[in-house]
Formats: C-alpha cells, structure tokens, sequence
C-alpha cells in the first residue's frame, strides 16, 4: 500500500520552509516544546548512537554549505554587507572544516578511554565512555551566524545528540535561510531551527534541555544563565569582553598595524574575538596610529564607506550604541564618519583615551579602536588585571620575555602573541572564556567533549572474594590493619595496589 499523503497543514510547513525569498514564520516556545519532544523521541530510538548516522549528518552538512554557498553569501550580505571573502574564510570554510575534522577523528574520540587498574581491579576493565547528552540548544550569535550556529553544531551531532539551533534574530537572512536548508539535508527528526526572538529566550530554555551552548552578549547571557539554572541544566557560555592588545616597543610595527587592523575592522568591528583596545607607550602611539592609517588606506581605500571589503553594522541599535560610545570618548584620529542610513561606521582609531571614558566601560561591537597609552610591561599587566578577565589576550613584541609576562600573569580565555583572532579559528585549540568571558569551550576534540559525558565505568567478575571480603560487616581489627597496610604501600606505590 501506498504511504498516505501528508495533511495539509505539514504541506504548508514544508512549502514556509523551502520556498525562496519568503520570510519564515516565529518558533514560539509552544511550537518549540513540541520539536523538542520530537527529538527526544528521536535521540531515544538511538539513531544517533551510531558511528555511521553522525558522519552521514556531518558530510551533509559539510554539502549544504558547499551547494549553497551562493545563498549564503547573499544572505550575510544583506544582514551585514558582509564581503564574499569574508563569508567564505570567516564562516563557511571554518565550519567544513571543523566537520570534516570531526568525521576524520570520530572512531578515535568514540572508543572508551582505558585508565589506569589496582590490583584488585587487575583482571577488571576501567574505562571512562563518551555517552551522549541528550537534545541540546545551540543558541548563535549575530556576528557570525553561520559559523556560530554550525560549529557547535558539529560538536553536538559529533557526540550524538540530537539539537535545535537558534539563530539570532538581528541576522533574520542568515535565520532564515538555516531554517529552509537544515530539513533538506539533516535529519527531520533529531535537528531542528527555531526562531523564538531573544524576548522568549527564557522560555525556550525553561523547556528543559540536556545542555545549552550560548554565543552572545553578557546581558542576553544572563538572562539564559537564570533559566538554565531554574532546571539545573548545564551551559556552555562564550561571551564578549574587552579583549586588550598591548604593542611592545620592542615589535615590527608596520606588521601588528596590519594584523590588528585586519583583526579589529573585519565585519566592521562586530566580533567576540577581536581587539578591543590597545595599549601601548607613548613613543610608539604615533608610528602605530600612522602605520594604522595606512592600513586602513590600503584595505578600504580613501572611502571606506564605497569599498566592498567593508560591511555595516547589523542593526540600528548596535549602530547608535556603538556611535555614542565613540562621540563620548578621547580623540578621532583616523575615521569618526558615520552614516545612520546606511548603518555605516568608519573605521575608527581613537587616541587620548582614559580608562574612565564611556568606550572603555562596554564592549566594542562596532570599527573602533581606542588606544591607551601605558609605561610599559607593568602597566599594561596591572591595567588588563583591573578588568573582568577578557575572552582574549594579545601581545605584540619581539621580546620573548614580554611575552611570556603577558601570557602568565594575566587571565584569559585565550592567549595570542604577535597576531590577533587566529587563535579562535584553530580547530585543534579548545576555545572559551574565564570568569565574565564565560565558561567552558568548544572546537575540535573539546567540542565532542562538551556534549559528551563521560561516564567511569568499572567492568568487574566476582573472583578475588577472599580479598574483597574484607570490607564487610562486622568490621574486625585485623582486617583493618591489613587495609591499613595495604593503602601504605599504595602510597608507596603511587596507587598500584589498593585493596578497596
């Protein structure tokens, strides 16, 4: 017999979700609670248990990214006047290659991890096993939408689990063409898109996920700490901060103008991992605010506002924020232009710059730089020290040892010398934030890690009861000075031969 024809109201569904060029329609928690149901039934039928399910849904969606490379594109263009180069280096290249990274390694990360046996266990196994969480929520960001609603993905399916994928509502091209694209080329039950707007955040998460991963600002992070909280369900957190960049005297500075220039105005400033200002002496303020203005000349021209290597700020609130902060803040030496029609934000440098000025007081998500000038080394340490320990930590010097001060007497979630953002781009570097930066990480091995428990697990027989017997009531003195002896030679052994 024939399959029976869906109803109608799935017709329409399928039709709101393929159909090019039409805005899809808001996930509300309602809708959302149902889809996670579905995929819970899913995860327990345990399709994705297998080794041979997860590779199939990573070539996937390593195929929807090269097939549709085109529309997404376009699609980030209109969010962001993002550039081609930009989209395909910054999101789309990076998330095939985290996923074809994954499928390389998937064998090696599923086996059970073998660990060390005493004596009593010597016949025994002791292994630890990477199980999976459940059905996770991967909440991205706007900045890079693709990549940061993907990449965890790719870690999530890595570990088994099935995943809705909430993209941020600020890039609604990007949103949408995710919600269109995923059903076509994942699987329909396990992964799903939903888009519920950041005012019903909170109310996805009080559905009661096994994980959520969130990318964002610290004020949207709150907000899905507390609810994740009311349900004791676990978080991994990546968020912003003031990411300090400090310019030795010692350094090529021709070579840090460009790498931070690059670092700073890529996607026009909007970027969790990009300088957030620089500190440097005043001797060497001025060669790098010429070296900058150079820079800036050679990648966007004489008007950046006509280049088409240089995007917009995603909404008119990030713009009128990130225009406040620089008109309240030091000196406009490079830039300062701005187009509110348009979005468009200069690339801007700023100097005479305090530590009590409003820019220094909130996150940049927009083309400016501040610099601050410092005495040196000691300065710079005891000033980033000051602040919420940031998501990054760049140094740039040819001097090992200011290196090495940076790199150890500051705390961050990552650490980077004599470039900038690299680091986050690194598929075999965990990546995540301390403190205020957040908590836990992802990529690579990480990624798998974080939606994975592992669980200890000790695979024992019932032989050596004489030995294990002497653990049980009624206690006896003499048994306990054999114990007793045995764990001193355990010390002595560093743990070989334990009797419990």
């Amino acid at each position: 017999m024939s399959a029976p024809s869906p109803a109608p109201a799935q017709w329409f569904k399928v039709l709101r979700r393929t159909r090019l060029g039409e805005p899809c329609l808001k996930t509300y928690p309602l809708e959302c609670g149902l889809l996670l149901r579905r995929a819970r039934a899913a995860f327990r039928s345990g399709r994705t248990a297998q080794e041979g399910f997860r590779s199939a849904q990573l070539e996937a969606l390593v195929r929807m990214l090269g097939e549709h490379e085109c529309d997404f594109v376009d699609a980030l263009g209109r969010d962001l006047h993002k550039p081609r180069f930009e989209t395909i280096m910054s999101e789309l290249i990076l998330v095939k290659d985290e996923a074809l990274h994954a499928v390389a390694n998937l064998r090696k990360w599923m086996q059970p991890q073998h660990v060390e046996r005493t004596l009593v266990t010597t016949l025994d196994e002791t292994l630890v096993v990477s199980e999976p969480l459940g059905v996770v929520l991967i909440i991205g960001a706007w900045c890079s939408p693709v990549r940061q609603s993907l990449g965890p993905l790719v870690g999530a399916i890595a570990a088994g689990n099935c995943a809705l994928i909430h993209p941020y509502e600020h890039t609604s091209h990007t949103a949408e063409l995710l919600h269109r694209l995923v059903p076509s080329y994942l699987d329909n039950e396990c992964y799903h898109v939903v888009l519920a707007g950041g005012n019903n955040l909170a109310e996805v998460v009080d559905l009661k996920f096994d994980h959520v991963f969130f990318i964002g600002t610290f004020t949207i992070e709150c907000r899905v700490a507390q609810a994740a909280a009311r349900s004791l369900t676990p978080v991994t957190l990546v968020l912003g901060g003031k990411n300090p960049c400090y310019v030795d005297q010692q350094c090529d500075v021709a070579a840090a103008a460009r790498r931070i220039a690059w670092a700073r105005f890529h996607n026009a400033g909007q970027s969790l991992v990009a300088p957030d200002y620089v500190l440097c002496h005043a001797e060497v303020t001025e060669r790098l605010v010429q070296a900058l203005k150079c820079c800036v000349m050679q990648f966007y021209g004489t008007d950046p506002q006509e280049s088409r290597s240089f995007g917009r700020m995603v909404n008119p609130e990030s713009f009128n924020r990130t225009r406040d902060l620089l008109w309240r803040s030091g000196k406009v030496v490079v830039g300062g232009q701005v187009v509110e029609a348009e979005k468009y934000i200069a690339p801007t440098i700023l100097t005479n710059v305090v530590e009590t000025d409003a820019i220094m007081q909130h996150d940049i998500t927009g083309p400016v730089l501040p610099i601050l000038n410092v005495d040196g080394v000691d300065e710079a340490v005891a000033f980033i020290n000051r602040q919420e320990k940031p998501l990054c930590v760049y140094a740039y010097s040819s001097d090992g040892k200011v290196i090495s001060r940076l790199m150890n007497e500051t705390s961050s979630g990552a650490f980077c010398s004599n470039d900038s953002v690299l680091q986050s781009m690194m598929v075999a570097l965990p990546f995540g934030g301390v403190g205020a930066s957040g908590m836990g990480s992802h990529h690579g091995r990480s990624s798998f890690d974080t939606f994975s428990h592992r669980k200890s697990c000790l695979l024992r027989g019932t032989r050596f009861e004489c030995v294990t017997c002497l653990r049980y009531p009624p206690y006896e003195d003499r048994n306990l000075s054999l114990m007793t002896w045995a764990s001193a030679l355990s010390q002595r052994s560093q743990g070989w031969c334990q009797i419990l």
